[in-house]
């Protein structure tokens, strides 16, 4: 009978999942679990996804605030340190803040605007034209921007990131100066040990401040990228990807993750005969419209993944074959004429205008989406997902 169902995104429920747990034994366990209460089956090529947060749960990847002061300290000198181009979050940059304050004497906070490197805005262009202001150019105090602009509460938090971030490094016991500019080197006005906090752009950022005549850069990855009197760490991203956990303590990024999925992967051959693919994903790679955030803030969408996920979608635009290839055709005789053009696709159809409007993403970054938004981040109770049939095509 033929398949009238593509790709399934289903939630997984798990117990909850503590330090030291098994982790590819419960991940296992839980699918297989599932398959028999729904009563569906697993398939060659189905996707186990794991959320990163259980697997940085598992291996105790935690650290204190204290933790970071230190690591701060020794690395930026514990004098005066320009922090540059943080996200406005609560739950990714806020406890951070306080440990990177901790290890200062002062603050040099200097905000990006309009907003910040994931779209959290602080204004709007609209107010930026009406005031006269350039972002490319101008820098402003933080009595300009009042004066300009006043208080500006974020459209989904209702915080004032501005008054909230200064507040957290006072009471870590530091002094704050906050400017708001766009030109990573303008924080050499002010500091010559600089933190650069951006995500995706933070190796160009620390490039030019070294090259303007910075003392001492560091980027976030550079923070507990080992350990500090016993934490945990990322040897690879630092404080990059890491989420509050206790108002003293964050869970960092997962490290040696890659060990979890093979064993997922070899165990769900050996319990079923089945090939899955099995990845750990964090935030999705998606923007909201209505907010203008880009959702990734996290330095990957995934940081380990098995080899059948490496590389992009390899797919032909069924509505380009049928509004020109086969235009003159339809029904029954259209189905097949598609069918056999899928069948008879190159294995790479870069160039091919019949390709054109697919998705060019990373197979990862793309499923890593998809399981982000089946998951969610509250309270689910999912933090697997099993993707089915996202390999499939018209033929299958």
């Amino acid at each position: 009978m033929e398949r009238r169902v593509g790709t399934v995104s289903r939630g997984i429920r798990c117990p909850i999942i503590r330090e030291g747990d098994n982790l590819p034994d419960i991940v296992v366990d839980s699918v297989l679990e599932a398959a028999k209460s729904e009563g569906f089956e697993l398939r060659d090529r189905d996707v186990i996804s794991i959320t990163e947060s259980v697997v940085a749960r598992s291996q105790g990847n935690y650290a204190s605030v204290n933790d970071i002061a230190a690591d701060v300290k020794a690395k930026l000198g514990g004098g005066t340190i320009g922090v540059i181009f943080p996200i406005l979050s609560r739950n990714r940059f806020a406890i951070c803040l306080r440990g990177i304050a901790m290890g200062a004497k002062k603050v040099v906070l200097m905000l990006s605007y309009p907003s910040d490197e994931v779209g959290n805005a602080l204004l709007t262009y609209d107010k930026l034209d009406a005031a006269g202001i350039n972002p490319y150019t101008d820098v402003l105090t933080l009595e300009r921007y009042r004066e300009l602009f006043g208080e500006n509460k974020h459209e989904f938090t209702g915080v004032d990131y501005v008054e909230y971030y200064s507040n957290i490094i006072r009471e870590a016991g530091a002094e704050v100066e906050v400017i708001f500019a766009n030109q990573a080197k303008t924080i050499l006005q002010y500091a010559d040990c600089v933190l650069n906090c951006d995500i995706h752009t933070r190796f160009r950022t620390k490039r030019l401040l070294l090259a303007a005549g910075a003392k001492v850069v560091c980027s976030m990855d550079d923070i507990l990228n080992a350990p500090v009197n016993g934490s945990g760490y990322n040897e690879k991203y630092g404080l990059l990807g890491s989420n509050k956990s206790t108002e003293d303590k964050i869970k960092l990024f997962p490290r040696e993750c890659q060990g979890v999925v093979e064993a997922i992967q070899s165990k769900i051959m050996e319990l079923t005969g089945k090939h899955v693919e099995v990845m750990v994903y964090g935030d999705g790679a998606f923007k909201d419209p209505q907010g203008k955030i880009w959702e990734l803030a996290d330095p990957v969408v995934s940081p380990a993944f098995t080899k059948g996920l490496i590389g992009t979608p390899n797919e032909l635009k069924l509505k380009y074959l049928a509004d020109n290839d086969f235009k003159d055709l339809s029904g029954k005789a259209l189905q097949e004429a598609i069918s056999q053009a899928i069948k008879e696709k190159e294995g790479n159809l870069v160039g091919n205008m019949a390709s054109q409007g697919t998705t060019p993403r990373q197979l990862t970054d793309l499923i890593g989406s998809l399981c982000d938004l089946t998951s969610g981040s509250g309270d689910k109770g999912t933090p697997v997902v099993l993707v089915q049939g996202y390999f499939d095509n018209f033929t299958d």
